[in-house]
């Protein structure tokens, strides 16, 4: 079926389903929010919220990431795993943040993707969840679950978010990738999906061709 004939009816499904999605890393302001991303990476959420507590309690500005020991940087962000890469981005990060932008996280995605290792999954993400600004964030799981529902033949990660944005309203795009993401967690899983129980499988393109059993 055409993307823009199912949309409709997923939309509001996803809403049905998922009313409360909303992003599970815990964070007060932008720059924790920015944090708390790049840690994500190979990661859990679960496991970030458990280490970025102690981590925003020492570094309060993006100048106490520029200026952190890379050691003790590292270890301090150790148990989200590859830390010394994830410790060099965030002090790349914080001095970024300095020097072009007054120490500020900025609200703007052609300035956010300036930043050192940020592309626009990470932008999108903070735009939509600290700026209200919409956005679509494209994970493995939201893209892996547009793909199999047919919303998109894409795989690269940018292309798979310009085939969405044109079908979903655009005041739509943050919750929709929460729904999305939550979905592919708790559901379409890339193993077994478990499509008898699938409320989108009428709507799936890879639901359908399989029968609506689980892989």
């Amino acid at each position: 079926m055409d993307p823009a004939k199912k949309i409709g009816p997923i939309l509001k499904l996803l809403e049905e389903h998922y009313p409360g999605a909303h992003v599970t890393l815990d964070f007060g302001n932008p720059l924790e929010l920015l944090v708390a991303t790049v840690l994500s990476a190979q990661c859990t959420d679960v496991r970030v919220n458990q280490v970025t507590p102690d981590i925003f309690k020492k570094y309060r500005s993006a100048a106490d990431y520029a200026k952190a020991p890379l050691e003790e940087l590292s270890q301090a962000i150790y148990a989200t795993g590859f830390y010394n890469q994830k410790a060099k981005s965030l002090k790349a990060i914080g001095a970024a943040l300095v020097k072009q932008f007054g120490g500020q996280v900025p609200a703007s995605l052609d300035d956010l993707v300036k930043l050192p290792g940020i592309g626009r999954k990470t932008a999108n993400v903070i735009l939509g969840n600290a700026f209200g600004i919409p956005g679509i964030t494209v994970d493995t799981h939201l893209g892996r679950v547009s793909q199999r529902l047919g919303l998109t033949t894409q795989k690269d990660p940018v292309k798979i978010e310009f085939d969405l944005m044109p079908l979903v309203p655009q005041e739509r795009w943050t919750k929709f990738s929460h729904q999305m993401i939550w979905h592919g967690r708790q559901v379409c899983t890339a193993k077994k999906p478990d499509c008898p129980h699938c409320p989108l499988l009428p709507h799936c393109d890879y639901g359908q061709k399989t029968g609506g059993r689980s892989a």
